[in-house]
């Protein structure tokens, strides 16, 4: 039996060829995605393990800033003296080192990376641990002088003696280069610029008595953890002290984030292969053995018994999965080479050399690969243990053609039941985790429903479907309908590939133009100054951005805008940390805001707390309420709310509650903020387009900033939510190139399967233009069946999504029939370009051979 296994793999490799493709396509994302994270994370841990001090003392953290303040935590410079006399610090220096800057050349372009890596202001001095070191020049000897890395002077042609403006908190300020530093380590991206100590904590921190941080070199033989202890017995529970392995794992763990997108972004396209390539490789397997029914016949007539044949059908499913995956993981291997080299384009200088290929990879790879096969193949190879001995004397096929499709019924119609029943209770619910959580569920299983009664809908759908053909083609259109109806279980399975596909395209697709129309909509209702200035990047902006703005002429009022994290204590106990905004005076004539109690004059008064009525209401709050408030920097107040609003507002991660204050009481708590944001009216005969130019003329000298007006605001929100269409349009792709494989697949096979018919066809006077076409019609018909069933199935998931946006304050519903319709084309082209080959191949046929065969 083993040696007709192989005999039979080998004989039929060309056909199980585009089925391994699928497997190499899964296999290739998985093994790529964890060997590009495992390559970053080991590269990162050697950086921050060899730049990392003894011991780092630094401001206690307690919120994380989902919405940066642009606030800076410091502690007292001070503390290095104190430091310094601790029994085994051999020395301790003082950092002032800030990401809230931007630098600009002298022709006024932005030096830092515009890649979302940071540009890094911080003091110079020598340590052994430090990431970069001085290669030519001299070190910043007092204001106006500064250092650049390499890296940073190369891409942006500076060199010293060039000057730089370097836009910080405190204020604009201009350097000369001096020196040019090069990175000892990797370089992650960031534009690294360094100054003396005073000027750093002058110009970058606004006070020459505060730093940053406090970095510790430890006496030699002392240890790191000693060491903290005894710090920490100096300066009691008012800082973070961390050692280097510490300060290490939490900048690894900041860095998590970025990874984790990068990986579940490859393991998502990983997971589409997975799935898709599950029906092809069914869908294979499944007519293999259909067209070797007299052969299995013959086989379990010499003695081979049903377990015998199903470990045979199973025996080549794990040879395609052994080779698929093996070539997967070279793919792998080169996938992520190729992101490697592409993250050096953006500025992180990762080495291919030192790729990391962990033992978790090719365990993956290989479970993935072979898994994916044995699944595939078990019930085409229970199938294949039920042919009857007497199979090997009459022309029988075990595809089951004329098997009803009850079983298939009840079982589809009860998942479908279920998918949407958790449909309905994911609309009635009133929390986001558990309507989310509704929503996965009624996903999968509406998804499986629809795999399952696929077949079902074939022949009603594609009837429906080329009922024009006929007409338009005559007996040749009649006969390609008929063979796309001649096995539903097949040519479900086929459709099933590109279903699955077109469903996450046109679900999300409709998610997103929910999302678009919601933000429109609210922005047309909110929004009420002329003009917003905000950061290209939202990260916040210098406090003299301001003071320009409100020095244009025609400039009315000037309403700022500020965010800090908090962390509320609610009434009914709960602790919840979310982002406040901070607001002038003037709201009302900046943004409409619509109350259900109080007004902007309560919301903004001292010690006052505006929020979300929905919000309010599921935490016990009402006006008047006293909440403990808890700041950056542990500083705490108790404020009153002083006005419910019911905006209907979209929110992000981090901002629950819709919660704001006025700016006087922000100050107070968090000092030495930033503004994110300036909403800004014309004046009285001023002109929108007359105050625009003057705005756009006042800040050219800050890059970073933009006007934007109403119409500008809403296309900002549309290329944001573009970045989710693309990564759906390449999942499309993805699952295009593989559905395409698969109906290339089925008419390949099944050109074999009727190569009789195809020879009495042509006996009897059917053109090779005529068969060719015949292909191509059953191609197309398939092709607009799968388009059919996840377009449907698609829009099903996009209402149900829009139900999630609503909770989430995005209560408008669109449709976007444009993609819808692109979609229904495409799969035309996708059923032309799957027919080229099969049709290609069964034209060229020999008559007489192809009567013959057997």
């Amino acid at each position: 039996m083993l040696r007709a296994t192989l005999r039979s793999f080998f004989a039929h490799k060309g056909r199980l060829m585009l089925s391994a493709l699928a497997v190499v396509l899964s296999v290739a994302f998985v093994s790529g995605s964890l060997i590009f994270s495992d390559t970053v994370a080991r590269t990162f841990d050697r950086l921050f393990a060899s730049t990392a001090a003894d011991v780092t003392v630094s401001p206690r953290t307690g919120l994380d800033e989902y919405v940066p303040s642009g606030a800076v935590r410091t502690v007292p410079a001070s503390l290095a003296r104190r430091i310094a006399a601790v029994d085994g610090v051999a020395r301790a220096h003082v950092d002032a080192a800030v990401q809230n800057i931007t630098v600009v050349d002298e022709r006024g372009e932005p030096v830092g990376p515009t890649t979302g890596a940071p540009t890094i202001a911080a003091n110079w001095y020598v340590t052994e641990r430090g990431p970069v070191e001085l290669t030519s020049g001299h070190a910043p000897r007092g204001p106006g002088e500064a250092l650049l890395d390499a890296d940073t002077a190369a891409e942006r042609h500076l060199g010293i003696g060039d000057r730089l403006t370097v836009l910080a908190q405190p204020g604009s300020f201009t350097v000369r280069i001096v020196g040019i530093e090069t990175f000892t380590t990797t370089n992650p991206g960031a534009a690294l610029l360094h100054l003396d100590t005073a000027t750093a904590q002058r110009a970058l921190l606004g006070r020459p008595d505060v730093a940053t941080s406090i970095s510790v070199e430890a006496a030699d033989g002392v240890p790191d953890a000693v060491l903290k202890r005894r710090i920490a017995a100096v300066l009691g529970d008012a800082y973070e002290l961390r050692t280097a392995d510490e300060q290490a794992e939490s900048e690894i763990e900041q860095l998590g984030g970025f990874l984790d997108v990068i990986k579940y972004v490859m393991l998502g396209f990983a997971g589409v292969a997975v799935l898709v390539g599950i029906f092809l490789i069914v869908n294979t397997f499944s007519m293999l053995i259909a067209q070797r029914t007299r052969e299995l016949g013959l086989l379990r007539a010499l003695g081979a018994d049903r377990r015998q044949v199903r470990r045979s059908v199973l025996t080549e499913a794990v040879l395609l999965g052994l080779a698929g995956a093996t070539a997967g993981l070279a793919a792998g291997i080169g996938l992520a080479a190729g992101l490697i080299e592409l993250m050096g384009l953006f500025g992180m200088n990762l080495r291919a050399a030192e790729m990391v290929i962990g033992a978790a990879t090719p365990v993956a790879a290989y479970t993935v690969g072979l898994g994916v096969t044995f699944v595939a193949a078990y019930l085409p190879a229970r199938r294949a243990a039920r042919v009857s001995p007497m199979a090997a004397l009459v022309d029988a096929e075990v595809a089951g053609v004329g098997r009803p499709l009850t079983v298939r019924a009840v079982a589809g119609a009860l998942v479908g039941a279920a998918g949407l029943a958790a449909f309905a209770a994911c609309a009635a619910s009133g929390r986001t985790a558990t309507a989310s959580s509704l929503l996965g569920l009624g996903v999968v299983l509406t998804l499986i429903a629809a795999v399952v009664s696929g077949p079902l809908l074939v022949r009603p759908v594609i009837r429906v479907l080329g009922a024009a053909f006929p007409r338009l083609f005559g007996a040749v259109g009649r006969m390609g309908r008929r063979n796309a109806l001649r096995n539903p279980r097949r040519t479900g399975a086929t459709a099933a590939a590109l279903m699955i596909g077109l469903a996450l395209v046109a679900g999300l697709s409709v998610a997103s133009a929910s999302m678009t129309r919601s933000f429109d909509r609210q922005i047309d209702r909110t929004l009420g100054a002329d003009f917003v200035v905000q950061n290209t990047s939202f990260q916040p902006f210098p406090v003299e951005v301001t003071e320009k703005v409100r020095g244009v002429a025609g400039a009315g009022t000037v309403v700022r805008q500020r965010f800090t994290p908090l962390a509320l204590t609610l009434p009914d106990g709960e602790r919840i940390e979310s982002t406040a905004a901070g607001y002038d005076p003037e709201l009302d004539e900046a943004a409409n805001v619509t109350y259900t109690s109080g007004d902007t004059r309560a919301a903004l008064a001292a010690d006052a707390l505006g929020m979300d009525r929905d919000f309010a209401s599921e935490h016990g709050v009402r006006v008047g309420t006293v909440l403990p408030v808890e700041f950056p920097g542990g500083r705490r107040a108790r404020l009153t709310v002083g006005a419910l609003t019911d905006m209907d507002q979209a929110t992000g991660p981090g901002m629950r509650g819709g919660l704001f204050m006025g700016l006087a009481t922000l100050e107070r708590r968090v000092p030495g903020g930033q503004e994110s944001a300036l909403y800004v009216n014309a004046a009285a005969g001023t002109g929108t387009d007359e105050l625009r130019t003057g705005l756009e003329r006042a800040l050219d000298p800050y890059p970073q900033v933009q006007v934007r007006d109403q119409a500008d605001y809403k296309e900002l929100v549309r290329q944001q939510i573009a970045v989710l269409l693309y990564l759906v349009y390449a999942l499309l792709g993805l699952a295009i190139v593989i559905a395409v494989l698969g109906v290339v697949n089925t008419l390949a096979l099944s050109v074999v399967e009727r190569t009789r018919e195809i020879g009495l066809l042509r006996a009897i006077g059917l053109s090779r233009v005529q068969l060719r076409r015949m292909i191509r019609l059953e191609s197309v018909v398939i092709a607009v069946f799968g388009a059919v069933l996840g377009l449907a199935l698609g829009m099903v998931w996009g209402v149900a999504v829009q139900q999630v946006l609503e909770l989430e304050g995005m209560t408008e519903f669109a449709v976007p029939w444009g993609t819808l319709v692109a979609v229904v084309v495409g799969s035309v082209v996708v059923g032309l370009v799957a027919a080229v080959l099969p049709a290609l191949r069964a034209s060229r046929m020999n008559v007489l051979a192809a009567i013959a065969h057997e």
